[in-house]
């Protein structure tokens, strides 16, 4: 794979895009992507075109919102560019400002002695909710994973409609029979217009928004999924994905950039300090799969990754969306993040001292994390809990949070569960999206900055932010132990 610096053409000189495209400026740059606004000149419309140079991310973005196209909570993929030997360019509805921003603007307006007080209306908090879980379900429905999560990845639209984006990290858990290393080729099949790749479309994609079944031209009606459907479904995939053993050499960039970015230190060399160099999220582009169905660790932004990543797990599915998904609906009711860790130990430790220790009392099978026996932390007798964590919230708003704040992923809530929870038919009602506050723009950084909203600390180092630690070697393993 070639690093984006050698990447030597730029969008601007792309006639198939400039004759369709004015592009108007940049506005978000990152190490594997940039993004431009720029106006459709067929009819004015300002759409948003982001250039991704590293493949395997433009490859699994763009057959994601193929897949979701017609999910109204999923951003809209009006058509791309992609020819032999080019960045892909992915032309998407322009959504101006995102969930992090609602927040960071409620916030403010309590600290300047505003009405609102420190936190949203209630009936705005739900009507956000529902918008989330409906985009990630139907995610979820067409076994999506998404991977990376977080306030600053869902978009707004003028009219309130939130949209989920991102989706370079995420992976489609696909059957069986299917051999990722054959389906990812280069992009040297053009379609009727010669503008753009043709992506096979994977067989039977069912809509989790219009209940039905895409097979071809063919839709027929979707049979509802129960919960042991659901998992059972889930389980098959992963025990495909264990099948394959994970080689983690792969697990790394072309170039100077690693999975050291966002791993564990089960991921790097057999002393976990040695060379040890962490940020606070991915450096833009796709985490490095190893092309035969496995996963890897190296997903997601740290203060919204399941713990069953921060143990370097690889074999996980649809469950670590949910664990996201319980950190955002917690920093919309606190507007503050829950767990926001300077370094991957912090951030095991700062969930540790909520929810307390991870044990095979709280996780059957958690000793078998490829990590769990080479960092340790003290006994914490009395964990604060998430009551504490989410202080004046209700009983039913403190159980959604619980009830996807699992450390046993199958015990978290699906989002197709909470969608059918009481706390959304209970007064109040959801308002209405015309009756949501909408900030006029985004805030914080470039809109595909790698530092992100999140990146607010000036170190990036696991060793240099933590307080004591206490290091002891056993036999052929080390002991970290967080004070």
């Amino acid at each position: 794979m070639e690093s984006p610096s050698a990447k030597s053409w730029s969008i601007h000189t792309r006639p198939d895009i400039i004759r369709k495209y004015q592009i108007l400026e940049r506005i978000g740059s990152g190490a594997y992507s940039d993004v431009h606004r720029a106006r459709r000149l067929s009819d004015g419309v300002i759409v948003a075109l982001k250039e991704i140079h590293d493949y395997q991310s433009a490859f699994r973005e763009i057959e994601a919102l193929q897949i979701l196209q017609g999910s109204p909570n999923i951003v809209v993929l009006h058509e791309y560019f992609w020819r032999e030997d080019e960045d892909a360019v992915l032309v998407l509805e322009f959504l101006k400002t995102d969930l992090a921003t609602v927040i960071a603007e409620a916030k403010k307006r309590g600290s300047d002695g505003g009405e609102s007080g420190w936190r949203l209306a209630v009936d705005e908090v739900k009507r956000w909710m529902i918008q989330i879980l409906s985009g990630l379900d139907a995610c979820h429905r067409n076994m999506i994973v998404h991977r990376d999560l977080k306030p600053s990845n869902l978009l707004i639209a003028d009219d309130g409609v939130l949209k989920l984006a991102d989706f370079g990290q995420a992976r489609i858990l696909m059957e069986p029979e299917f051999d990722e290393s054959n389906e990812i080729s280069q992009p040297s099949e053009m379609n009727s217009s010669d503008q753009v790749p043709a992506i096979s479309q994977p067989p039977a994609i069912f809509s989790g928004t219009e209940s039905s079944v895409r097979e071809g031209n063919r839709t027929e009606e979707q049979e509802p999924i129960s919960r042991e459907e659901y998992f059972r479904a889930l389980d098959e995939l992963k025990a495909k994905n264990s099948e394959t053993e994970f080689d983690k050499e792969t697990c790394t960039y072309d170039g100077d950039t690693s999975c050291i970015a966002t791993c564990t230190t089960s991921d790097l060399e057999e002393d976990p300090f040695k060379g040890s160099s962490y940020s606070y999220e991915m450096e833009g582009g796709v985490p490095a799969d190893d092309g035969q169905g496995s996963l890897t660790s190296c997903v997601g932004t740290r203060w919204f990754r399941a713990p069953e990543l921060l143990y370097g797990s690889t074999n996980y599915g649809l469950e670590i969306d949910l664990w996201s998904l319980g950190c955002i609906f917690a920093e919309l009711f606190t507007l503050e993040p829950l767990f926001p860790g300077t370094a991957d130990i912090d951030q095991m430790s700062r969930i540790f001292t909520t929810l307390g220790n991870l044990t095979e009392d709280s996780w059957p099978g958690c000793s078998k994390l490829p990590d769990f026996q080479i960092i340790s932390f003290n006994n914490i007798d009395k964990p604060i809990g998430l009551e504490a964590c989410l202080p004046n919230r209700s009983p039913d708003e403190i159980s959604i949070v619980k009830r996807l704040l699992c450390y046993d992923p199958s015990n978290r809530a699906t989002a197709m569960e909470l969608l059918q929870d009481k706390y959304f038919t209970d007064e109040p009602l959801p308002v209405p999206l015309s009756e949501l506050h909408i900030p006029s723009t985004r805030t914080g950084q470039d809109l595909d900055s790698p530092a992100g909203w999140y990146n607010n600390n000036d170190s990036d180092s696991d060793m240099d932010v933590l307080g004591p630690l206490n290091v002891t070697t056993r036999a052929t393993r080390y002991s970290v132990q967080y004070d």
